[in-house]
């Protein structure tokens, strides 16, 4: 486990700077700036169009200090495989330039992974492609007007659910686990170092990674800019948001989570959801039905962790 004196010391750079169009409080940022702490510069980042995708190429408030390339919608992972096939050229061609420390990384949004994205992913994941996915899952398709994606949880109002989302949020970590890929992991900006101990982990293996963070969205979800990270914290601490990795097929919960198997250890799901405006017609019915999703995860979870 990495130490927050440990990671202080290794994660002084910045590739990922300030000055950035992100709005205040968000949750993106958050997560990007770490996992590049992590990474690293001999990195190449997918950025599908997204929030990231407007963040990343204004001119003249270009952030990345890395290298990077805008890609459509669909078309994420299926470029990220293009690079490490370019990589991969280079190494044998250019042995003495280190290509082969480079990583592929795409990170994408919910609506570029558990949407549109998914059939590429899909493909990638099945050719077992040398690269690492990443989901900055704020639950919605915030950049064009706050439509609601097969990420967004249920009950939640956006501007294509006025009333509330009536389907359930699509699991596509446990997704990608049916792939039988080397490594799947979920975050949460609320939990840098676990987020930097994943990245760092995942940057060592070989084949197709995953990794799905939750990062909270200020005027999506309808909160003051400067809680976004309590906010990803009682999601949490209410079991919303349970924190894992599965290496090889081991799963293993996180520190912040493990403590939670217990239910009564877990904040009510009141406390998460009423910090937020999406949640705001939430009915009764609707809340309970929320938590008995919840309650069902950590039952299936917990039968898994005992059967391995």
């Amino acid at each position: 486990m990495v130490s927050l004196k440990q990671a202080l010391e290794e994660a002084t750079e910045e590739y990922f700077l300030p000055g950035n169009s992100c709005c205040a409080g968000c949750g993106l940022e958050i997560a990007l700036r770490w996992a590049m702490k992590a990474l690293g510069p001999k990195t190449a980042l997918v950025a599908p169009a997204s929030c990231l995708n407007v963040v990343v190429g204004l001119w003249p408030k270009t952030a990345p200090e890395f290298p990077f390339i805008n890609m459509a919608f669909a078309a994420g992972a299926a470029a990220a495989t293009g690079f490490d096939a370019a990589f991969k050229a280079k190494a044998f061609r250019f042995p003495e330039g280190k290509w082969d420390e480079m990583t592929a990384l795409v990170f994408a949004g919910d609506g570029g992974t558990t949407d549109i994205g998914i059939q590429g992913l899909s493909g990638a994941a099945e050719r077992n492609s040398d690269i690492l996915y990443v989901c900055y899952d704020n639950e919605a398709y915030m950049n064009t007007g706050i439509q609601r994606s097969s990420s967004t949880p249920h009950g939640a109002k956006t501007t294509t659910t006025p009333f509330g989302k009536q389907r359930y949020k699509k699991d596509v970590p446990r997704i990608m686990e049916a792939h039988d890929i080397p490594y799947v992991a979920t975050c949460s900006i609320s939990e840098p170092l676990d987020l930097y101990e994943k990245f760092k982990k995942a940057k060592n293996i070989k084949g197709c990674r995953y990794i799905h963070i939750l990062a909270p969205c200020p005027p999506g979800w309808g909160f003051p800019a400067e809680d976004t990270v309590e906010i990803a914290r009682l999601a949490v601490k209410s079991g919303f948001w349970i924190l894992y990795e599965v290496e090889n097929g081991k799963k293993t919960l996180s520190k912040a989570s493990k403590r939670l198997l217990d239910p009564e250890k877990r904040l009510p799901l009141m406390d998460y959801v009423q910090t937020q405006k999406r949640f705001s017609t939430l009915s009764e019915k609707a809340l309970i039905e929320l938590q008995d999703r919840i309650d069902k995860q950590w039952r299936t979870l917990e039968n898994e962790l005992r059967c391995q």
